[in-house]
């Protein structure tokens, strides 16, 4: 059966039993639905939070399809329930972009999903849209004042960078002039539109830990200069206060079930190629406030989500990561072990003995956080018998645990070994987890960190707008903060094609844009671009709704 015909099957239990179990009074709650709610603020508990086993779920670099990390944080998180350990899975919140473009959705998949996941896929509680709507008063209360002629903080408008955002991948807007057709229209100028998941918005209500932080970083957004060359910020626009309005509900966490009937819950979705790329802290502290494990994901490989989940977010909440997962699939191993990838679902163990490095070196990564790791096959129908031996010895070379996790066939049943690793890394690790980087190193010296430690790269050069950029945020005294490098998310190096393990290349940052309400630097690595474009044949030509309102074709 398809992921949707098996949530359909599936009798949903009233959210309000599941906020019992979570630990929660029903009439605290926002009910959206009978399968839906908002957490209030208030139920989030920084002791109780302190005490919580939190779990990164991450992945080896990935191919184009996804290696199931949502998938595999759904079934550890049945799994450790399954086992006796009160858990809670956190995620991020769909995009429409993957799930009408190549993707689809993030509910996970087969009997490893978080439900209603035709109502998380599509819209769920409206926080993408208003967030998009926060993002877009911002740009229109810029474009208003350099029109204005009475309120006017004098704005070059050749340095504004803000543009506007859409929630669906649409290339034709990457670069647009706005201001056209004469006087009354505004003022003509270039921008363009990214989409939504890359809002500094979203990684702003994602970074937020409560209403008073949120309002004083949507008004630290930089957004360019007056003619008399000093900075913009969205404070000087007396902006904030309207957005933090459209975002009342937003910064709330929503709480759903798994397909078992486990509380989870979802909250943010920035990308990880091009933002964060992980969940809320308010989600996340929300899950730890009321359980013993807390499992959330990052996405893409560890290379990107993760390293950004550690590093910034970890390091901004002084949150403490317990354990590494780490997916693994055989068909990953074979595609960056030289396999064609329309050939993945054949056996090819000499391909996937190839691809190995990969693997290898994302392990190393982990280590150099002072993290314990945790192998987890996410095993595909098509996997052999052989091909999974290859990785379980490697493993076992490098005294790793692995286990086989079946949670797409059998849900948290395939998860149970899975989840007993987890347990025994966590209970027997003596060590604690450190950031790869000092918040206040040049800036330099942070990307070149990352490129040379966590990439593998030999060099890092700079285009003449990234130098130019690093005297801007000098001269800014933004220096410290850290960096969220927008790399591709199929490669260690900046170059899709450079599959596997590479060695000896050059990471090149064309341009560094500035998040100072996010809280962090962007560099732009190769040719990575914040508005992603559709398949040549999208998800959406599969999908349809029936006349008695049933959704079909929605995966």
């Amino acid at each position: 059966m398809t992921d949707l015909e098996i949530a359909k099957q599936i009798q949903l239990r009233p959210i309000t039993e599941i906020v019992k179990e979570f630990g929660l009074n029903p009439d605290d709650i926002e009910m959206y639905g009978k399968y839906k709610a908002k957490l209030p603020l208030n139920a989030i508990n920084k002791e109780k939070a302190s005490k919580s086993n939190l779990i990164l779920v991450s992945a080896i670099s990935p191919t184009p399809a996804g290696e199931g990390k949502t998938t595999m944080s759904i079934g550890l998180s049945e799994g450790l329930n399954r086992i006796g350990k009160k858990t809670t899975v956190v995620l991020r919140e769909p995009s429409l972009g993957p799930v009408f473009g190549i993707k689809g959705g993030a509910t996970g998949g087969g009997y490893s999903q978080v439900l209603p996941m035709e109502d998380i896929n599509l819209h769920f509680t409206g926080d993408f849209s208003a967030i998009e709507k926060a993002h877009n008063l911002l740009a229109a209360i810029i474009d208003n004042n350099i029109q204005s002629k009475t309120n006017s903080l004098n704005i070059d408008a050749r340095t504004v960078t803000w543009k506007r955002v859409m929630d669906l991948n649409d290339r034709a807007l990457r670069n647009v002039i706005v201001g056209l057709g004469g006087t009354s229209s505004g003022v003509p100028r270039e921008t363009g539109f990214d989409i939504t998941a890359a809002s500094e918005i979203m990684a702003i209500l994602c970074l937020a830990e409560n209403l008073a932080d949120l309002k004083k970083r949507l008004g630290s957004i930089f957004i360019g200069y007056t003619l008399g060359k000093e900075p913009i910020y969205a404070k000087h626009l007396k902006a904030e206060g309207a957005m933090a309005v459209l975002l009342k509900d937003a910064i709330k966490p929503n709480i759903v079930q798994t397909l078992e009937g486990n509380p989870a819950i979802i909250h943010g979705g920035p990308f990880a190629n091009i933002a964060q790329g992980t969940n809320s802290v308010i989600a996340t502290r929300m899950g730890m406030s009321h359980s013993e494990y807390t499992v959330t994901e990052a996405g893409f490989g560890f290379d990107l989500g993760a390293e950004k989940f550690l590093d910034i977010k970890c390091q901004s909440a002084g949150l403490k990561p317990k354990a590494v997962v780490l997916t693994t699939t055989i068909r990953a191993l074979k595609y960056h072990g030289g396999a064609d990838i329309k050939s993945l679902t054949l056996p090819n163990v000499e391909a996937l003995k190839n691809g190995l490095p990969n693997l290898e070196k994302h392990l190393e990564n982990i280590t150099k956080f002072n993290l314990p790791s945790v192998i987890a096959i996410n095993k595909f129908l098509t996997d052999t018998d052989a091909e999974i031996a290859v990785i379980q010895e490697f493993a076992k070379a490098k005294g790793i645990a692995v286990a086989v996790a079946e949670v797409w066939k059998k849900g948290g049943e395939g998860a149970l070994e899975l989840a007993q690793f987890v347990v025994n890394a966590v209970e027997s690790n003596t060590k604690e987890f450190t950031p790869l980087y000092d918040w206040k190193s040049p800036v330099k010296d942070k990307i070149e960190t990352i490129a040379k430690e966590i990439y593998g790269a030999q060099h890092v050069e700079y285009a003449a707008k990234a130098k130019a950029n690093l005297r801007t945020i000098a001269n800014l005294g933004l220096e410290q903060l850290p960096v969220c490098i927008a790399k591709t998310q199929k490669s260690l190096s900046d170059n899709p094609k450079l599959l596997g393990r590479p060695t000896g290349f050059t990471i090149t940052v064309r341009e560094i844009e500035i998040a100072a309400g996010a809280g962090f630097l962007i560099p732009i690595t190769g040719d990575m671009m914040r508005m992603p474009g559709l398949p040549a044949h999208p998800a959406s030509e599969g999908m349809d709704i029936t006349d008695d309102g049933e959704i079909i074709g929605l995966f």
